[in-house]
Order: C-alpha cells, then structure tokens, then sequence
C-alpha cells in the first residue's frame, strides 16, 4: 500500500481555520502504517463532541461550527478520514472500503481514548460514525445526525441491481452538470425506488473523473454568488479548467488534493456505499441496525428540508432507534447538504441543547 501525504505547504493561509494540528498513528491490518490528523479545540474539561465528516471535504466544513460549540463550554473533536485533509493518502482507489474506515477510525478512536462523546455525523461522517458508535458503544453518550443514514438494502429487485450494474459498465462518465442534474433529481427517484439509479451517477462521476473538482463544486453549492459568475465558472470547467476563479472556501476544500492522485478517497467511497444487496458490508450494516434497534441513549436527528440527496433519512432511525423517543428531531429549512457550512449556528443549537439536556 503506498501511502501520500500532501504537503503542509498546501494548507497555508487557508480562511478561518486557526486550528492546531493533532496526530495519531495507526497500523493497519496490511500492517501499514497511517497518520491521522485532528482538531483539539476547547477547555480541556468541556463535554466531548466528536465530529466527523464526510465525502469530499475535511474537518475545514466545521471551522464556523467549532467556536460556537467552544463558546458553550465544549470540546471539539474533528478528525480527518484517512484519504482526506492533513490525514495521510493510500494512493490506490482500491485501498478504500467502508469497513477499512470503520476499522481505522475506531483505532484512532481507541489510541486516543475519547470517552463521553456526543457523536455528530453528516454524510460518510454518519455512515462510518454510527458504525464506530456500535462497535465501541461504552465510549459514546448520545447521538445527533443530520443528512446521512445507515443504509441498508438487502430486498432490492434483481431488475435494479442489473440496471445500476449496466449503468456503471456501460454508460459514458457524466458531466459535472449532468451529475448535478441527477443529484438534484434524487429525492423524486426514491419515491419511484429509483435512488440507487440516480446515485450511481454520482458514483460513476467520481471513479471515473481522473482529478474531481472538489472546491468548484463546495464552492457552486454553499456559497452565494451572482448567477452570472456561477455560470461563468461552470462554462469554464467545462473548458477544461479545473478550479476556475476560485473563492477562499473553494482553495480551502483543494488543499488536501493539490494533484490528481491524492483523490483516491474521493474517487472511491461513494462506490463504497451499500445501497445495494451485491454490497461487500452488507452483514454489517445489518448488525449495526441490531445494535441501534436496542440503543437506548439520546439519539436526535436534525435533517435538512432541501437535501435530495438524503430527504426522508430521519425516518428510519426515529422509527426504529429507541433513543430517538421524545427527542426534539427537527427539520433545519435551507441548510443543503452540507448543512456546516449553510447553516453552522442552527445546527450548533441542536447539540448544545441535547448536551445541555441530558448531561448529568
């Protein structure tokens, strides 16, 4: 497994991210060696929020979010997945999987020994999160989450596991437009059971797209900007440029990948998700969901109203998660799915008055 690790030079300057850095060392099962980076930020004896991202971005998407939470007295942990930020890099696509995550990020959890976490997880930070939840279950005190979920799909038709098999083998890689165009289209496939066809653009898009643009697309879709410059960026990638007129947050989310073969993890992990019974985790994504459907302790849920991409995920878990009983789920209006950077004090509340609530 070879390993990369980006330059520290590429994080200079960066916007709003005064962090110091914090790293851990694990050893894989391969026997490899991985650097993992952290935030440490807050009074030493605040309660613990853990706080995990997801897929494209690094611990920078919780910058706004990290001093509202400090103010209230907590503490804020924020690694960066291993393929991600200052966190190191195996150079091959096919050196990521789901449970190598899970695997890796719950020996950064042990060596670090956190306990008495309030886990929050949006994206690939609640698919790898919740399974890091139920697999050390002792070290975590309650659960918030928003746009993200626990997926699990053993029942599909063999008619949409051999249609979304096609469409990955035969199909031309997507445009960035057109791949935003399927996302977009997401939350109405599902109620037709058309998700994972959609998702599968996405996934296609990324293992196929050699250098993704990651800070064009955070920037298109969390930043307001003038119709006109939108369109004149998007004219431009399709061009050829890959980051053209860049913003600070669009440099920021770059940082990690200032070549195209530090973008293995990006590449990969929406593959990686289980959206279908054909999926490698699929025992293990059904004992997580054993495990949650006796979880006891404080679980909320705070999803967006405008995520196609994960609308309706709340309902599962406030269905099944015991946790979840008289807890006040809520439903934050315009936060996308990134809902750090669009609505960072919003979702701050919802921790803090669950930490507030139930920490004695």
């Amino acid at each position: 497994m070879q390993i990369l690790r980006t330059p520290d030079s590429c994080f200079d300057g960066l916007k709003d991210y005064p962090f110091e850095p914090h790293y851990t060392e694990i050893k894989t099962k391969q026997g490899v060696n991985l650097r993992i980076h952290h935030i440490d930020e807050g009074p030493a004896d605040g309660p613990l929020v853990l706080c995990l991202h997801g897929q494209p971005v690094w611990s920078y998407l919780y910058r706004k979010m990290i001093p509202i939470l400090n103010a209230a007295g907590f503490r804020v942990i924020a690694p960066d997945l291993v393929g991600y930020g200052k966190s190191d890099k195996p150079a091959a696509r096919e050196d990521y999987s789901y449970e190598r995550q899970v695997e890796w990020m719950g020996q950064w959890l042990q060596q670090n020994d956190f306990k008495g976490l309030t886990f929050f997880g949006q994206d690939w930070g609640g698919l790898i999160g919740l399974r890091m939840v139920a697999a050390h279950p002792d070290r975590f005190d309650r659960v918030v989450i928003s746009n993200t979920g626990l997926p699990y799909n053993p029942d599909a038709p063999q008619d949409q596991i051999d249609a979304v098999e096609h469409y990955r083998a035969t199909a031309p890689t997507p445009t960035l437009a057109g791949m935003g165009k399927a996302m977009a289209s997401m939350a109405d496939k599902r109620k037709d059971d058309g998700g994972p066809q959609a998702f599968a653009v996405w996934q296609k898009f990324c293992w196929e797209t050699e250098y993704i643009p990651v800070g064009l697309m955070l920037s298109l879709t969390t930043e307001q900007q003038p119709t006109w410059l939108k369109v004149v960026r998007a004219l431009l990638h399709r061009l050829g440029m890959r980051a053209p007129i860049p913003s600070a947050v669009a440099k920021a989310y770059d940082a990690p990948f200032p070549e195209a073969k530090y973008t293995m993890a990006v590449r990969a992990m929406p593959s990686q998700v289980p959206t279908l019974p054909t999926s490698p985790s699929l025992e293990a994504q059904r004992l997580a969901w054993e495990f949650f459907e006796g979880f006891e302790k404080p679980f909320v849920c705070a999803f967006t109203d405008n995520d196609p991409i994960t609308q309706g995920g709340d309902v599962p878990f406030i269905e099944r998660v015991p946790g979840t009983k008289g807890q006040p789920h809520i439903t934050i209006k315009g936060g996308g799915h990134f809902v750090q950077e669009k609505k960072p004090g919003e979702i701050s509340k919802v921790i803090i008055d669950l930490i507030n609530a139930t920490n004695r």
